[in-house]
């Protein structure tokens, strides 16, 4: 039987990339339409190393979402820390005991946008923050590609997994792991599989399209992102870990907004901005795969019962109507182009 409303527990976005000042100011209300609460990521310029500076990026978003008229309470910033080689764990005791930075994020230097500060030894240079961690019960927010510039950009993510998660989960078994925007037949075997608390975040662009997406009708900028789109059997994997039953594996966007020229440009940036339609995307996802009833507990429960906060109370309604996608949008003095910009989607929010 078509479906043709769907109603859902209010989601949370398990990862998102929100930007500062008026790329902030652009599209913090996109993602507070849609999503009770979201995992903001730290990899700002100057990154987000400590607690006061955490907070301090918490009241810009705030401040944000009032002057895009978002009314108090409807939206929560989760925060963040940037791990670097120069963490130390009292940082990480003041994170947890501020209420308010909810985990931290590993970047390989190098591995993406805004990495350079990132971790060159994990376990050389940051063990003791990641035993206080454990002790504490602070989740790693992890990205998982190697930076080696000799493995192939379409293998990073397969041995990010032998170099580095095996090793970490072996050194610290209760350390609370998320394996981030999985996109790897490699990264789901391994998630559902592993020992301990593990689990990942899914894409909406990493379960609707694979590499060929980024190459149709010439280079598609706006469809390069990191870690990169992969062979469509992983897709397919991806697919079917999402609409699984199993509680490792729930919703992050990884929306990353660019400016459209910082995204058609030589050296163009990698990122998909999904804010705008995020839901929509990941309601199509699952209608193609038959399997819009796992939708709800992807979505709305398995994050928020990972990070053990409440489930949302109220809803979402997503119907099956026709969604044009914008071409482009206002981007501060500049636009910016959505994934997918143009075509259509069968849903759009209620």
């Amino acid at each position: 039987m078509t479906i043709d409303t769907l109603t859902i527990a209010r989601p949370d976005d398990w990862h998102l990339h929100l930007r500062d000042g008026q790329a902030l100011q652009a599209v913090v209300a996109a993602t507070a339409r849609q999503f009770a609460r979201a995992i903001v990521m730290p990899n700002l310029k100057p990154p987000v190393t400590t607690v006061k500076l955490a907070l301090a990026y918490r009241e810009r978003i705030e401040l944000a979402l009032r002057a895009a008229g978002v009314a108090p309470g409807v939206f929560t910033p989760l925060m963040t820390l940037y791990l670097t080689d120069n963490t130390v764990p009292d940082d990480i005791v003041q994170a947890h005991e501020s209420g308010s930075v909810v985990a931290v994020k590993l970047y390989p230097a190098g591995a993406t946008t805004n990495s350079d500060a990132g971790v060159t030894d994990l376990l050389g240079r940051c063990s003791a923050v990641l035993e206080t961690m454990q002790r504490v019960g602070m989740p790693l927010l992890i990205h998982g590609e190697v930076a080696d510039q000799t493995i192939d950009i379409f293998d990073r993510e397969a041995v990010f997994i032998e170099r580095v998660m095996k090793p970490l989960r072996h050194a610290f078994p209760e350390l609370r792991v998320v394996f981030e925007h999985l996109t790897t037949k490699d990264g789901v075997e391994y998630v559902r599989d592993a020992a301990g608390p593990v689990a990942a975040t899914i894409t909406a662009q990493h379960l609707l399209y694979n590499r060929n997406a980024i190459f149709q009708g010439g280079v598609r900028p706006h469809y390069y992102c990191l870690p990169i789109l992969k062979r469509e059997a992983h897709r397919v994997a991806l697919v079917q870990a999402a609409t699984s039953d199993s509680a490792r594996f729930f919703l992050g966007t990884d929306s990353a907004p660019h400016a459209r020229g910082l995204k058609e440009h030589a050296c163009g940036c990698a990122g998909c901005y999904t804010a705008l339609h995020a839901m929509e995307l990941y309601a199509t996802a699952f209608d193609q795969a038959g399997k819009l009833d796992k939708l709800e507990a992807f979505a709305s429960f398995r994050g928020a019962d990972f990070y053990g906060v409440p489930r949302n109370r109220d809803v979402l309604t997503l119907v099956r109507e026709p969604f044009v996608i914008p071409t482009e949008l206002a981007f501060g003095d500049e636009t910016i182009v959505p994934l997918a910009a143009g075509e259509s989607l069968p849903w759009r929010m209620a």
